[in-house]
């Protein structure tokens, strides 16, 4: 079997996602590429989209969102938050929703609502967009109760609405509308979104996401892929049986001893590529990292994990050197505070803090 080291590994990940060269692509052509963004944290979805174009531009993701509607967000992979080209926004949708959670007593205890529950809003909510309305969750609560006649509805949507509507944003009811001030709004992919033909059957979806994370974050192994997808909640089985699905797309190589899949497109790329020096900073939550997870040692430093993998889930901006996290970093006031972990080159640190600092204002 063909053997491939993590430094080439990482080299490659650094191209495709365009951290090595930044590129002259649109903002819904890097969502595309990086198999979506987390936007948990808007500034940080629009800092991991301007580090990778040639020419950035203000506001460009609220006009690929809002004007273009080439983008979406919604809730998606590990039910966060995240930026989707739209045209195949419903793969990942739909691969996301088999992992089926609200059908667990622990999940169930923990939100106050059953499966019967959801479906009842879903239905409520698919009713209350169905004009093209964009609803704040007071207003879509409101209709929910309405329509219900259900006065613990409106208190389990009352209490942590999130939760609740993850599920319906997986079934294609709901996505992320424009906002009311500091106020989201939901409203119907189906009418919102350009050619939005519903949610794909689950081995068509897979096909998609595996290919974009693959072609992003590969190679991987498909508990890898798993770990991104949904944290492992997925059935074993399924998410074997979606790669076997995809395997005439496949080729397999070894890194480090462990058999992993990439796409058979990007094989002869991977075995070419030459090991990177180069030093680049990340913003917070950066899919370069996410696509990994900070478990990955051949990443981020086992020792070092807790400073790139805070507390409440906050994901630090990075430094990054040879493709692994060499550092963390901070701003304040326009000013970048470097923190490396080990010897990073000086030069070319102090050039990448002059690309970073005019993107932070």
């Amino acid at each position: 079997m063909t053997s491939v080291t993590w430094a080439q590994v990482l080299a490659w990940r650094m191209r495709r996602q365009y951290l090595e060269r930044p590129a002259d692509e649109s903002v819904s052509q890097i969502a595309r590429r990086l198999a979506g963004v987390q936007a948990q944290v808007a500034s940080s979805a629009e800092l991991g989209v301007a580090i990778r174009q040639a020419a950035p531009e203000r506001g460009a993701v609220s006009r690929a969102l809002l004007d273009e509607r080439t983008l979406v967000k919604t809730w998606a992979v590990r039910g966060t938050l995240h930026l989707l080209p739209a045209d195949e926004a419903a793969a990942y949708l739909a691969l996301c929703g088999t992992v089926r959670n609200w059908e667990k007593p622990v999940w169930q205890r923990n939100f106050g609502a059953t499966p019967a529950d959801l479906e009842a809003i879903a239905e409520a909510a698919r009713n209350a967009l169905a004009d093209g309305s964009a609803l704040t969750r007071e207003e879509l609560t409101t209709a929910v109760v309405e329509e219900t006649g259900s006065r613990h509805l409106a208190e389990v949507l009352g209490s942590g609405y999130g939760p609740l509507l993850k599920p319906l944003a997986w079934w294609g009811v709901l996505c992320h509308g424009p906002s009311q001030g500091t106020r989201v709004t939901f409203t119907s992919p189906e009418r919102w979104l350009p050619g939005w033909t519903g949610l794909p059957p689950v081995e068509e979806a897979a096909r998609t996401v595996i290919r974009a994370f693959l072609g992003a974050h590969g190679p991987a192994t498909p508990d890898m892929f798993d770990n991104w997808l949904m944290r492992k909640l997925n059935r074993k089985r399924n998410v074997k049986n979606w790669f076997a699905a995809t395997e005439d797309e496949l080729s397999t190589v070894e890194v480090d001893g462990v058999q992993m899949y990439v796409l058979r497109e990007h094989l002869d790329e991977l075995l070419a590529v030459e090991p990177t020096s180069s030093v680049r900073l990340l913003g917070a939550f950066d899919q370069y990292v996410l696509g990994a997870g900070t478990s990955a040692t051949y990443l981020v430093p086992a020792e070092r994990r807790k400073e790139v993998s805070r507390a409440a889930g906050w994901i630090s901006p990075v430094i990054l050197h040879e493709g692994r996290v060499a550092g963390v970093w901070e701003a304040e006031d326009g000013d970048v505070t470097v923190i490396p972990f080990e010897d990073v080159p000086a030069a070319p640190l102090k050039d990448e803090v002059r690309r970073l600092v005019p993107l932070l204002s």
